[in-house]
């Protein structure tokens, strides 16, 4: 029986353990579109035709 109580002590520490570690690195992490957008890169530049069709709602209409 003591034994028994051990293991489960110990699965429990080695369980919980495991989750603040996991939650640490959740709340740690940096998105890559923030990175991204930090960097000054122009990957993140709107491009010059909208992809969709032009509806105004998805896609702003272009003037003109």
């Amino acid at each position: 029986m003591k034994y028994e109580n051990l293991m489960l002590s110990g699965l429990f520490v080695v369980c919980l353990l495991v989750c603040t570690l996991v939650l640490g690195a959740m709340l740690s992490a940096t998105p890559s579109s923030v990175q991204l957008a930090s960097a000054g890169s122009s990957l993140l530049a709107s491009p010059a035709q909208c992809a969709l069709l032009a509806d105004g709602v998805i896609c702003p209409r272009q003037p003109g």
